[in-house]
């Protein structure tokens, strides 16, 4: 399985998803979410994952944090979900 990072500013910013890049057809911006760093090919350790975690929360203290697991065989999405929210959600 392939672990992404990824975080959200904008909706916390703003109220709303913001689209820095909308002027580009068809960048969809992660769909709305960015990538934190490069996906953790190879991967097989829960620890280094909630380290990135860890240092996106440090890096951006307002934004969500999402993790992602892809499957590297069907090349499909198969979880996703929030590890950290901003206080105050």
């Amino acid at each position: 399985m392939l672990i992404c990072v990824v975080y959200v500013v904008g909706y916390v910013q703003h109220g709303f998803v913001y689209r820095e890049h909308h002027r580009s057809p068809g960048y969809y911006d992660g769909r709305y979410w960015t990538m934190w760093k490069l996906p953790m090919f190879g991967c097989t350790d829960a620890t280094q994952v909630l380290n990135e975690v860890q240092e996106a929360k440090k890096a951006y203290p307002q934004a969500w944090v999402r993790i992602i697991g892809f499957d590297n065989v069907r090349q499909v999405q198969c979880v996703s979900f929030i590890a950290y929210k901003p206080e105050g959600y």
